[in-house]
Parts: structure tokens; sequence; C-alpha cells
């Protein structure tokens, strides 16, 4: 699991527990477009000098935070000592699988009772990953539309920039902001917010704090009269793609939206495990997230680009490396619809 303190690549280190973001209120008024991203050669390059940057800092981490965790629960090499190795994989599972299940000869009515070798092999993956789903927990974001008059623009983006950051920043909220964005292709003039709290007890008690704010009701109040309509839902985090500690790439963002037939989550996340590994060769996720409370079924994935074009270029790339095109053929099936959108991030965004 990739650290959630890392500071970002260009910034202090943030409290412990508390996600670094920025309380800067210069430039929150000022709407952001595609037009403020520079598309140059030289932009590019330092796009991808600071994604290099970002990910040899976690790689870091994870080491050093795994290798505390060696020392605090093998303090004498137990492990080795008792025969117990460490918590059993998808893979370790489904070798485990292999070596329990009797061999069978093969043949269509022996595949019509048992089902294909390769098939109860998924199954064993699809059972690994529900007993992950369940594990699942330590976070739930919530993911935030809001639909904003177009003549109003300019004042809820200094309304929400004052107010955000604010409240991401208050320990007693216990609430970290993921990220901020608006959209620039897509259903232009909605705001995208994404929170993360600690669980749904954090969730609850964090808007119970926030709500009971002496200016709350004032900033309610005046957000009221600068949108057209606010949709939320509540979701949880993929285990295999935990989303990003705050950094500053910049580039912008696409928000990709799939609305799944029902019952064919897991199969979805199995899947994804695999084709995550090749698409990260060539691309930059920033988290992926199901919908648990809110429009079911669907799942968001958002990545990070420095320019339209380079994503573009990337995408292409994807189909080349090995594992990609069996992760779109397997996966395509289970979409019921899909929406893509194009996000330029705020200027208090924690992830920009």
């Amino acid at each position: 699991m990739l650290s959630r303190h890392v500071a970002r690549a260009a910034g202090a280190a943030p409290r412990s527990g508390v996600r670094a973001l920025s309380s800067s209120t210069s430039l929150q008024s000022r709407t952001p477009s595609i037009g403020d991203i520079n598309p140059s050669a030289q932009t590019v390059d330092k796009f991808n000098q600071r994604q290099k940057a970002f990910r040899e800092q976690l790689a870091e981490a994870q080491k050093e935070r795994g290798a505390r965790a060696f020392g605090a629960q093998n303090p004498t090499n137990s492990s080795q000592s008792t025969g117990q190795g460490s918590p059993k994989t998808d893979a370790g599972v489904t070798a485990e699988t292999k070596q329990k299940e009797p061999e069978r000869k093969s043949g269509p009515l022996t595949n019509l009772i048992y089902g294909t070798k390769e098939g109860r092999e998924l199954d064993a993956q699809i059972q690994a990953s529900f007993s992950q789903v369940l594990a699942r927990g330590k976070y739930v974001h919530s993911i935030v539309f809001h639909e904003v008059k177009p003549d109003k623009v300019d004042e809820y983006v200094e309304l929400v920039g004052n107010w955000y950051p604010k409240m991401a920043n208050l320990p007693e909220n216990k609430v970290h902001l993921v990220g901020s964005w608006r959209t620039e292709v897509g259903d232009c003039d909605t705001f995208v917010h994404i929170w993360e709290y600690q669980k749904y007890e954090g969730y609850h008690d964090s808007r119970y704090t926030i709500t009971n704010h002496p200016e709350y009701a004032e900033f309610d109040r005046k957000l009221k009269t600068l949108i057209t309509s606010r949709k939320s839902s509540l979701m949880q985090e993929f285990s295999f793609w935990p989303t990003t500690p705050p950094r500053q790439l910049g580039g912008l963002f696409e928000l990709r939206s799939y609305t799944l037939h029902p019952g064919n989550l897991l199969e979805w996340e199995t899947h994804w495990r695999r084709g995550l590994k090749a698409r990260r060769e060539v691309m930059e996720g920033v988290g992926a997230w199901f919908v648990q409370i809110g429009e079911l079924n669907t799942v968001h994935h958002l990545w990070q680009f420095a320019n339209l074009e380079e994503r573009r270029s990337r995408r292409e790339q994807s189909w080349s490396v090995e594992g990609w095109a069996d992760t779109v053929h397997k996966t395509v099936p289970l979409i019921q619809n899909m929406k893509s959108r194009i996000l330029i991030p705020l200027p208090w965004s924690p992830v920009a």
C-alpha cells in the first residue's frame, strides 16, 4: 500500500495523519481553464520529471514503511522459525487452489460439471478479491458534483476556495480534501470535489462538525444561490489502487465513470488488478473508487496527463503493453455505459 503521508514533491511534509493542503487564497477567485496549461514540449518534460520524482519518493516511503512493519512484527525473524509466511495474495490463493485441486480428465462432460480449469482459477481469484473487498474500509471517499450557474462561476470559485481549504485544515474535522476540479470538456460549469474520511464513522463525525461550524450556515446559503444542482456519492477505493497522496505534477485530469451491469464489480476488480499494472507503465493514475451509497454499480477512475496530446499518445501506447488488450476485452462486456470528463485542477487542490 502506498504511503498516505508522503509530502508532495514541491512542498513541506504534512503533519502526521493529515494531508498537506494549500491554504493560499491569492489565486482562488480565478477560474482555471485549459488555456492556463502550456502545451509545449518543455512543459511535458517537466511533468514527466515530476512524475518520476513522485514515484521514486513513494517507492522509498513504501520500502521504509515495509521495513518498519517487518521489524515490528518479526523482531527475531519469527516467520522463518515458525514457518509462517506473509499473508496470501491473490496469486497465493490461486496457487494453493491449484495444489489442493485434484486432477480431473478434461472433456465436455467434465467441463460442464466442474467448469474449466481456467474458470476455477478465475473463481479462486474472485474469491480472493471478495475477501479483500470485505477487508477494505480504512477510508471512505465522497465525490461531489456541483453544477454552477454560468454567470456565477467566478463567485463560486471564490466562495468554495475560501471554505474548502479552511475545513480541510481544521484537525477536528478529520477530513482530507483529495482534490477539486472544474470540468473543461463534458458537462461544463460542473465542479468535482473528492474528500477522504476515516471510515463511515469519520464521515458522519466530519459532516456533524462542519455542519455545526458557526460559519457553515452562511456558506451554505451563498452556495445555494450559485448552483443549480449538487450530487454526491460515497465510495471506497479499490485495494489494488490506493488514492494518491497530495502532489503537484501539473497538467490536466480525466475522470472516467463507468456504470456496470449489476453483480459484476468483483469481476471488474479482478481484471483491472492486472490491467493497472500494464497501464501504469505509460499513464499516471490518481485513484479508482466504487460507489457504495449513491449511484450504485458506478466506478470512477481518475488519470493525470501533461496535456490532451499526451493523453492521446499514452492511451495508444497502452495497447503495446502486455496484458492491456486482455483487460479491455474482458471488462467491456461488464459496462452498461461510460462517461469521460476532462478536468482542470482548482488553485487550492492538493492533487494538481
